[in-house]
């Protein structure tokens, strides 16, 4: 998450001190960056000390609740990122091209990294993490907000409420299962594949507009 990190630390971290938040936001961004390689399992205080370069006594410090807060805060911060990217796209006012600009997200990320790095989100919603249930609600909360974000732009072009709302989901799961299938097979082909067709499909839905009412 190199360059996702250097964004969001110059956006969502933004507004926050630098006196209080510089060890707390590199914790963060670091655990997001840790979680797109290694799943949340492997997320440990530990390891995001040693990438983050963090005085351990800050921890507890910035994360009373310990590993799943902040777990829980780069899910946000990953979320954040991803839907910022979505509703910035949107405002060039073309579906296609936001859509376009999704997947060319996620082709860039897997070949930076050497297809390691994966979604940060799905790393934690496929982990059981019964210690810590609520990471689940929230990275099904981040998957919302991202469905909610292309439904709207797709509405606003005339889709259906039902239908913007099918085709957002059906794009979401779309981008993250080729990823999964794209970092198995060290190829950006699956994603390619899943790009094309979401934009033939997406652009045949939006030349046809609402269906008639019978």
């Amino acid at each position: 998450m190199r360059r996702d990190g250097d964004n969001a630390r110059s956006g969502a971290a933004g507004g926050v001190s630098r006196r209080r938040s510089d060890s707390r936001d590199r914790m963060v961004l670091s655990a997001a960056e840790l979680l797109r390689e290694y799943g949340a399992g492997a997320t440990s205080i530990d390891r995001v000390l040693v990438h983050s370069g963090a005085p351990r006594g800050s921890v507890y410090h910035h994360f009373p609740g310990g590993r799943a807060q902040l777990i829980d805060e780069a899910v946000t911060l990953a979320g954040d990122f991803i839907a910022g990217l979505i509703e910035t796209a949107a405002e060039a006012g073309d579906p296609l091209v936001a859509v376009d600009s999704f997947f060319a997200l996620w082709h860039d990320r897997l070949v930076e990294s050497g297809f390691r790095a994966g979604c940060p989100i799905v790393a934690v919603a496929v982990e059981t993490n019964d210690d810590a249930p609520h990471l689940a609600r929230s990275a099904g909360a981040v998957f919302a907000r991202w469905q909610e974000a292309l439904a709207a732009l797709l509405v606003r072009h005339g889709l259906p409420e039902a239908r913007g709302s099918r085709l957002a989901a059906f794009i979401i799961a779309a981008v993250e299962g080729a990823v999964i299938m794209c970092r198995a097979e060290r190829s950006t082909a699956p994603l390619e594949a899943a790009a094309a067709e979401i934009h033939d499909l997406l652009g045949h839905a939006l030349r046809a507009g609402p269906a008639p009412h019978p």
